[in-house]
């Protein structure tokens, strides 16, 4: 007897779907949700789709958090012509570490110095500065879950959470953040953390399909991508490559957009790639395009200021044969 749940439908829904999506794009009814980036926001549909799913993969002190904290951070005001959420997993550090990172941003000091750390004592004024921040800030509706969770804990939570706030409307357009995701507890039938990405792979497509969530996952590089082999300037070798995604296709094959963030000096490679780049700041971060199911692969170059948690776009750097060429 044929499962009813595994069934087979007629297209007709699907197409029927599709038009109404594109009216309501072209009357400016459903949009996208915009990141802090032009070309990021390039990259894919004007910005994150609802019902969609983005890996952002980097080797430890790549810039990854800062990235995923600025966006979150940017999100309501930049689209504030849409009703949204924001549920971050912050598996990484406590809720009052995040708070002050975010302050950092808001105040224009390190980290440190808001901890009256380094010689530096915050001031009385600094400080309602801050306090007033915060009353400002909290108005907006983020949420986050900084205990440890599972698979099976997450998609529980996620359903529990946007059935939680339904509307007479339907569900709310939510983003859902994951930082990281290889923190997510390992159960017992997952024979390894492998196993466990294959897991939330499939999990994130059967919320997506279900939910208008925009899901923005971090994930590690293989250690692989720092062998000094892969460091030789000038090389292909010094990009982000689809291969380096810790876990391989478990996430990958999941997503609509995959970003590989690399800093090339924390590497010493001067000359990036076979471009041949010119990188003369540690802070510059490449942003590798490998998948963007709706838009174009690529690079974009952004420069991190981590006391602050901030990312901001810059300039493509020079390339050493251009500015060659034009000397001789």
């Amino acid at each position: 007897m044929t499962n009813k749940k595994l069934a087979w439908q007629s297209e007709k829904a699907g197409f029927e779907e599709a038009v109404a999506y594109l009216k309501g794009r072209a009357i400016g009814a459903i949009q996208s949700m915009k990141t802090p980036w032009n070309s990021f926001n390039a990259a894919t549909v004007d910005g994150l789709e609802w019902s969609s799913m983005t890996v952002i993969a980097g080797r430890p002190a790549s810039g990854k958090t800062a990235i995923l904290q600025h966006l979150i951070r940017e999100a309501m005001e930049i689209n504030s012509t849409q009703q949204m959420r924001v549920l971050n997993f912050q598996l990484e550090m406590p809720k009052r570490s995040l708070a002050i990172r975010e302050f950092s941003a808001a105040a224009g000091l390190s980290y440190k110095q808001l901890c009256s750390a380094g010689g530096y004592k915050l001031s009385v004024t600094e400080l309602e500065k801050i306090a007033k921040y915060a009353e400002y800030r909290i108005k907006y509706p983020i949420d986050v879950v900084d205990t440890s969770c599972s698979v099976n804990d997450f998609k529980d939570i996620v359903h529990s959470y946007m059935d939680t706030h339904k509307t007479d409307k339907g569900y709310t357009n939510t983003l859902v953040t994951i930082d990281h995701s290889i923190l997510l507890r390992q159960e017992t039938f997952e024979r390894d953390r492998t196993a466990m990405l294959y897991n939330l792979g499939e999990a994130i497509t059967f919320l997506k399909k279900r939910y208008p969530i925009a899901f923005v996952i971090l994930s590690q590089l293989n250690r692989e991508a720092e062998d000094p082999q892969r460091n030789e300037e000038g090389k292909y070798s010094n990009y982000v490559l689809e291969s380096d995604i810790f876990g391989g296709d478990a996430l990958l094959q999941h997503a609509d957009t995959v970003v590989g963030v690399k800093r090339p000096l924390k590497y010493n490679i001067r000359i990036y790639g076979p471009e041949k780049y010119i990188i003369n700041d540690r802070d510059i971060m490449a942003f590798h395009f490998l998948k963007c199911r709706n838009g174009e692969t690529g690079i974009a170059w952004f420069k991190g200021d981590f006391g602050r948690m901030q990312v901001v776009e810059t300039d493509t750097p020079a390339q050493q044969e251009r500015i060659n060429t034009k000397n001789k």
